[in-house]
């Protein structure tokens, strides 16, 4: 497997549990830092969203109705995380239907398009949907969906990878920085001014509507 590290060795700081020399799911090395990236890449473009996200809905509200019902988008008075309580669960369960499904294709590479990530496929590069468009509907790939990138060079590609991980890592700690101000009280100072407090679980995405136990 090759393009799967991108990065110096930074193994004193960046993975102080040894993951990268374990052999997850009895896989070897290679397979393992695969997934490792991969993960690692996921997460940081979800935390990227997350904090996007979190600071629209602070202050911007939607002025077109949430629902078919005719209710509006929660007021921006609430927290994030209080507005993403007051979401309807059926509204929940459709956004996590469309993130399970994306998790799908990319799990079986595009209907067989691409290798898994564990076996040779570039951690981070989600499949196209062309098996998708010829078999069932017309959609636009989720990674450069007019072509504009075709012809980038590799070295362009690496450096954006790159650039794109450790943007990554950053939101991770910026989305958890607005949480953990949310929810505790002068857990980070520089937040303090701006911070509403919140007494739910964002941990817990159902709360009050749905729950197993």
């Amino acid at each position: 497997m090759t393009d799967v590290i991108y990065l110096p060795d930074v193994s004193f700081v960046g993975d102080p549990l040894g993951c990268t020399s374990m052999d997850f799911y009895g896989w070897d090395e290679e397979k393992t830092i695969g997934f490792l990236r991969q993960s690692e890449i996921k997460h940081g473009r979800v935390a990227m969203f997350a904090f996007v996200g979190y600071i629209v809905q602070s202050n911007f509200h939607f002025p077109w109705a949430q629902t078919l019902a005719g209710d509006m988008h929660p007021s921006i008075d609430l927290s994030p995380e209080a507005q993403w309580d007051a979401v309807p669960a059926n509204a929940k369960w459709q956004i996590f239907f469309v993130i399970s499904m994306l998790e799908m294709w990319d799990e079986c590479g595009g209907g067989a398009a691409m290798p898994h990530y564990t076996n040779g496929r570039q951690p981070g590069k989600y499949p196209p949907f062309d098996a998708f468009r010829d078999d069932v509907h017309f959609v636009f790939d989720l990674y450069d969906p007019f072509g504009f990138n075709k012809k980038m060079s590799d070295e362009t590609k690496e450096r954006r990878l790159v650039a794109e991980i450790n943007n990554g890592r950053l939101a991770m700690l910026g989305i958890f920085g607005f949480l953990c101000a949310d929810t505790i009280p002068g857990s980070v100072p520089a937040l303090s001014g701006i911070a509403i407090p919140y007494e739910g679980n964002p941990m817990i995405p159902f709360e009050g509507q749905f729950s197993y136990f």
